[in-house]
């Protein structure tokens, strides 16, 4: 016969044996309902970038020798220095008008040609850049594949640090 010690022993074992066995069969169980081959991948995209910058733009454009403009300046004024001079008279704001149409004609500085004309403008200057777009996960459960997507966090560590009296405290 056995004693005691050796049957506790025996029901220990059988115990733990069970205990194992049912542990086992849970873990399976379980593996094969949870995620299962998981795959994650992460989706870049290509941007421009632009970046503006100032230039001055200069180019010669086509001028008129119009000489109209001065010369009705110089009627207007020979008009009204005709008439102050000649106030008496009747036709002296018109003599002064054409003598002064006259001498703004023959003083015009206008010429036909070309001038330079330049203005300033803004530009973009355009670079590529790659950049994280998100990321997939890809996983089968319960016999279907699931695929979604996320965007990753970005876990940012700061570290403090002030002076008080004089000696260096980090937060």
């Amino acid at each position: 016969m056995m004693n005691e010690k050796t049957k506790s022993f025996i029901l220990y074992g059988m115990s733990m044996t069970a205990f194992v066995l049912a542990a086992m069969f849970t873990i399976k169980q379980a593996s094969a309902t949870s995620a299962y081959n998981a795959d994650v991948q992460d989706h870049f995209k290509t941007v421009i970038k632009r970046t503006p910058y100032n230039v001055e733009v200069c180019s010669e454009r086509k001028v008129s020798g119009d000489k109209t403009g001065d010369t009705l300046l110089g009627a207007i004024i020979g008009g009204a220095i005709g008439q102050n001079i000649t106030k008496d008279l009747p036709d002296g704001a018109t003599a002064g008008a054409i003598i002064g149409g006259i001498l703004g004609n023959q003083n015009s500085t206008a010429s036909d040609g070309t001038k330079l004309v330049c203005t300033k403008t803004t530009r973009y200057k355009e670079s590529m850049d790659t950049i994280y777009s998100h990321s997939t996960i890809t996983f089968n459960y319960n016999g279907k594949t699931y695929t979604t997507r996320f965007r990753k966090w970005v876990e940012i560590n700061i570290s403090l640090k002030w002076l008080q009296h004089g000696q260096e405290k980090m937060a």
